[in-house]
């Protein structure tokens, strides 16, 4: 994707209008611009989102308190196109991965956009993690990231023995042979086991068959990967998983690239905090 000479002129229209915004919000003459805040201060153009934490439908996991869910991807992904000063969009990856279809929702968004997408994964990019940061149209690691985990698991500890050492009893009050099953309060019987482990079997081909097209990989490559461990990204790279080993520079180095600009002109607009629940 070249930078278009309407682009251009675009960028320096919100500059100034940026910059007249600012003037009117110190002078108090506008209140905060209808309560729609900019990513771009005119003077940045690539838009940096934080996948971090576990990424789940919600918030309000107490077992997890840093959640990526996908309506905050969705609503910052929307302002940076709204953004006429957003040219790009950085993924900086630092999860373990989440629920399934989060997963894929948050892949859903990355894919749709019409920005320039790049991902960086820090420390880990696995499982539904990795997913995301496939998305993109180029995966960035460090050589010591750790990268893949592409599989499904549903493990739970089981507390039935437990119970009947400190005698309690489990009540089974249900209807539907399978409504209990995966309680940790009962043992698993063997037809529950079988139920969902083709389940989890129907989940883990959809995550293969994702991560090949987006890979350009057959699903027979992805496969033989996909035994649920990870690797680090140089042996990522080997296995067509990333497109590179290295870093922010790198990444400012790929968005020069694909927007036709010098690396100078390539300015992240950093996030703060408070930006995931």
């Amino acid at each position: 994707m070249t930078k278009t000479f309407g682009r251009e002129v675009a960028g320096v229209f919100l500059r100034v209008v940026a910059v007249i915004i600012s003037v009117l919000l110190i002078l108090g003459i506008i209140d905060a611009w209808y309560n729609y805040e900019l990513i771009s201060d005119g003077a940045c153009n690539i838009a940096v989102f934080p996948v971090e934490g576990a990424i789940m439908p919600f918030t309000g996991f107490d077992d997890f308190p840093l959640v990526t869910t996908p309506q905050t991807v969705r609503d910052f992904v929307s302002r940076a196109e709204d953004d006429f000063g957003i040219e790009g969009l950085l993924l900086e990856i630092n999860s373990p991965g989440g629920t399934p279809v989060a997963s894929e929702q948050i892949s859903d968004i990355v894919r749709s956009t019409s920005l320039p997408t790049v991902s960086l994964i820090g420390d880990m990019g696995a499982s539904g993690a990795y997913l995301v940061a496939a998305s993109a149209d180029k995966v960035i690691a460090s050589s010591m990231s750790d990268v893949g985990s592409i599989g499904v698991t549903m493990s739970y500890t089981e507390n039935s023995k437990k119970n009947e050492e400190e005698g309690i009893t489990f009540v089974q009050l249900s209807t539907g042979e399978f409504k209990d099953a995966g309680s940790p309060e009962k043992p698993l019987t063997e037809e529950e086991r079988k139920l969902f482990e083709a389940d989890l079997e129907l989940v883990h081909k959809e995550f293969v068959k994702k991560v090949a097209e987006m890979r350009g990989k057959s699903v027979e490559e992805i496969e033989a990967l996909a035994d649920g461990s990870s690797m680090p990204g140089v042996r990522a790279l080997e296995k067509g998983l990333i497109d590179l080993i290295g870093n922010r520079q790198t990444a400012r180095q790929e968005f020069a690239k694909t927007l036709g600009i010098s690396e100078d002109k390539v300015v992240f607009c950093e996030y703060t905090g408070g930006l995931l629940p």
